[in-house]
């Protein structure tokens, strides 16, 4: 048993660094883990012949689980007044948003770097992501996620990942009797919950027990078991029950400030130290042409798909740029889709290590120089009402 705490220990001790190294660098602690995870494996290889064991069993378990409740959280904090507001507007950027890079990346994938079908799609449904947690974590900190504009892009971003959750489970899960079955029965599920739990939780909920936690991991394990049986992804559920809730777990900021200290605290640095695990170093040395086309056909179809839809709803100049720049962000279910497509054989390593460095890549560039040169500095909220916030 001793194995299993001392590597424990060893896992929390580079999410602990990946920690300290977002905090001095300011960038999300997700991508220094992802790289944490890279350069670990690449040291400990080579100093001691060994892996991190990143197939280990309970590892991936914590790891699924991080997953799993990441995504969840992501829908929850869908905000629903802003959404009936801003529902045209948001469904067309965040529709566009995906669909662009989508395609475009796709035909790039398949026809510049000769990548067999199944693999381009991944590398499309990869690569057409928002990253819910880098725009959040720009939102949060200017204090534009308590304007409309703000919750705007955040609603856009909730549409991408959505077409991006959804066609990672239509081109990827096998369709047979087992699909139709975690159809209705999710379906189903998704009808029952915004009406059974908040009367839950109001009989029973604000106690000691965490009785909300076991309740929520209960609908989650549920059907991401469900899921994985019928050949899809844990994850997809796990979005589509957070967006459902949105309105009432999603509001419950205590239950979502204990949900966050679970999933950052233990479960996620072990998925996405796990994802960074899985790079290779070589590989990324051997495909630069890879890295270059990939990233920049991210970067150039996000551009022509999104700044022309923000033009379209009368964006100033400064919003639609920064607009497009947020929008063409990647990290966590750009990594969720490339280590899907690792696990199920769809890719190899290289092709895996090219698409995770171009997912970085894109969550660091473009929030740059958005945040560089782009700020709307006028719709940022005064001072006071900041601190207030």
């Amino acid at each position: 048993m001793y194995e299993v705490w001392g590597m424990a220990a060893l896992w929390l001790g580079l999410a602990l660094i990946a920690t300290l190294l977002s905090i001095w660098l300011r960038i999300a602690t997700a991508l220094s883990e992802i790289v944490v995870g890279t350069v670990a494996q690449l040291f400990i290889g080579a100093l001691i012949g060994t892996t991190l064991g990143s197939d280990t069993p309970w590892i991936k378990f914590l790891s699924g689980t991080g997953a799993i409740v990441l995504t969840f959280l992501a829908g929850a904090e869908l905000d629903p007044d802003v959404f009936k507001v801003k529902w045209k507007e948001a469904s067309a950027i965040g529709f566009i948003s995906f669909l662009a890079p989508f395609f475009g990346c796709t035909a790039i994938a398949y026809y510049l770097l000769g990548w067999t079908v199944k693999s381009s799609w991944l590398a499309g449904v990869a690569l057409s992501t928002t990253s819910v947690a880098v725009v959040y974590a720009v939102m949060l900190e200017l204090g534009l996620n308590k304007t409309e504009f703000g919750k705007s892009i955040l609603a856009a971003c909730f549409i991408t990942d959505l077409g991006t959750v959804v066609s990672l489970g239509l081109i990827f899960a096998p369709f047979t009797i087992k699909t139709i079955i975690f159809v209705v029965v999710s379906i189903a599920v998704f009808v029952l919950l915004p009406y059974l739990t908040p009367r839950f939780f109001k009989r029973y909920g604000g106690r000691p027990s965490e009785l909300e936690a076991k309740y929520l991991l209960l609908f989650l394990f549920g059907l991401g078991s469900l899921a994985a049986w019928s050949d899809s992804e844990a994850v997809l559920p796990a979005y589509i029950v957070g967006m459902v809730l949105a309105g009432t777990v999603g509001k419950d900021h205590v239950l979502i400030r204990r949900l966050r200290t679970l999933t950052f605290g233990l479960l996620t640095p072990f998925y996405f130290i796990r994802a960074g695990s899985y790079v290779s170093v070589p590989a990324l040395i051997a495909a630069p042409f890879a890295i270059f086309v990939l990233f920049t056909g991210k970067m150039i179809t996000k551009i022509i798909g999104v700044y022309p839809a923000t033009k379209a709803y009368k964006y100033a100049q400064k919003e639609g740029i920064y607009t497009t720049l947020l929008m063409s962000t990647g990290l966590t279910f750009g990594s969720i889709a490339a280590l899907f497509g690792l696990s199920h054989n769809i890719i190899d390593q290289q092709q895996y290590s090219v698409l995770v460095f171009v997912v970085i890549g894109s969550a660091v560039v473009p929030t740059l120089i958005a945040n560089a040169f782009f700020i709307p500095k006028y719709l940022l909220p005064k001072k006071e009402e900041k601190e207030d916030a």
